[in-house]
């Protein structure tokens, strides 16, 4: 019987440890990789002997496969993409393949906002009480190196649209989708209808005895739902709507989650994280580890003692009474309008970077009550200077982090906020959104 030969492509977290998990099944492997592999992902590929090239994509080597994993961010637009796609070549995910090859109990969260925020917080609850529990997708290693080489009976996976365009099978036993605004719209066509399509592939496979937990506040997902069937037990959660059967909601300044006719309450001001947005985040988190049979004392210990990941509206230090706040991971205009609806001072915003279709207009009541000086930092600032040019608020620009850090701390008084709150990607200037955050932190460090 011929050896399936599995070709990845991108040599990055995701990339390695699919060609691990291929290898380790027993697969004829091969990497392609059109840029430079850091080298952990080079000892690694080495250390399981997998065959890989660097800096170039060879056409023989690749279209000879019996099936493609791509990395997430590989657009499907590129030319090598559309030879595949027209040889015909199955497409798949890294996280369609590790599922394919573990039994655990997976709980996937996806959303253009919270994700990452929710992800982490199942995760700490769940191995607070004693599961054994792995964490993947966006945020930790590499969910399918880690069904490779570990043994966890369950994973909470932070899943991105990119991730589920190329699932087919992926069937997670809770799936979470927090909230659809735009985001990623030049990888969608500017289509807002095929992102939304994109975020709800998360339960295209869930089964009437599993869970698909939502926001009910979303207009896009409840316009969806109203439109489409989704399968298996639904369970939304919401600020202004209360439910009776499983849900969660807030009342009296708590939420309250009903799971199994059991009811669990906790008061908004002893969670860990404040503002209305990650009250959303703790709900579907307290929802998923109720349906897991977490005991309500384990729940609220964890819900209160959480520590958020970096780069997410993550103090840095405060300076002459100014403090400075790294929020880098947002990425999106919807992720800026949390912050700035998280902060109660006045905010000089440091924003801008790749561009990815924004509308900058949902910002606009957030800048006027909120925003005393906008600093553009990106290679071309003009969409952003334009959308704000009439708010009267002062804008200026800078060429890199120091500068920007430095302009806003001379712009600032006692009991200002310096807010680093991009709203785009980070590409233009940065490696990635831990660069640019990190950069903001050495800078402020060292005012």
């Amino acid at each position: 019987m011929k050896t399936k030969r599995t070709v990845i492509l991108g040599g990055g977290e995701s990339g390695a440890g699919a060609a691990v998990l291929a290898r380790v099944s027993g697969y004829d492997v091969f990497l392609s990789d059109a840029g430079k592999i850091k080298d952990q992902y080079r000892n690694l590929l080495n250390q399981y002997d997998v065959p890989f090239e660097e800096n170039t994509h060879t056409l023989k080597n690749i279209l000879n496969a019996d099936e493609i994993i791509k990395s997430p961010g590989i657009p499907d637009s590129i030319p090598l993409m559309q030879t595949i796609f027209d040889k015909k070549i199955p497409v798949l995910s890294e996280t369609e393949f590790a599922s394919l090859h573990t039994g655990a109990k997976l709980i996937a969260i996806t959303g253009s906002n919270g994700k990452t925020t929710t992800t982490l917080l199942t995760y700490h609850i769940l191995n607070k009480a004693g599961l054994n529990v792995g964490l993947a997708g966006n945020v930790g290693k590499s969910f399918a190196l880690q069904v490779a080489t570990q043994s966890y009976d369950y994973y909470v996976l932070e899943i991105s649209s990119f991730q589920l365009d190329h699932s087919y099978s992926f069937a997670p036993h809770i799936a979470v989708l927090l909230n659809i605004t735009p985001d990623h719209l030049d990888r969608y066509d500017y289509s807002m209808d095929l992102y939304i399509r994109s975020k709800f592939r998360i339960a295209m496979n869930v089964s009437d005895n599993q869970y698909f937990v939502y926001c009910a506040d979303d207009q896009n997902i409840t316009n969806y739902l109203n439109c489409n069937k989704v399968g298996g037990k639904h369970i939304p959660f919401s600020f202004s709507q209360k439910f009776t059967d499983d849900c969660a909601y807030v009342e009296d300044n708590k939420i309250v989650v009903n799971i199994h006719q059991k009811r669990f309450e906790m008061i908004i001001e002893k969670l860990a994280l404040q503002g209305k947005h990650n009250a959303y985040d703790s709900m579907a988190a307290a929802i998923s580890s109720r349906l897991m049979d977490i005991r309500s004392n384990v729940l609220k210990e964890s819900l209160s003692d959480f520590v958020n990941a970096d780069h997410r509206l993550e103090s840095v230090a405060m300076v002459h009474g100014i403090e400075f706040i790294n929020d880098s991971k947002a990425t999106n205009v919807n992720s800026t309008w949390y912050a700035l609806e998280s902060v109660n001072r006045k905010v000089i915003w440091i924003a801008g970077g790749q561009d990815k279709g924004n509308d900058y207009s949902i910002l606009n009541d957030m800048v006027k009550e909120k925003v005393k000086a906008i600093i553009c930092l990106g290679v071309d600032n003009s969409k952003l200077k334009k959308s704000f040019k009439g708010l009267g608020k002062e804008i200026f620009e800078s060429e890199n982090m120091w500068e920007a850090v430095n302009m806003a701390y001379r712009l600032g008084s006692p009991d200002d906020v310096v807010l680093l709150s991009p709203a785009c990607a980070s590409f233009d200037l940065f490696e990635n959104f831990e660069d640019r955050g990190n950069q903001f932190k050495h800078a402020v460090r060292n005012l």
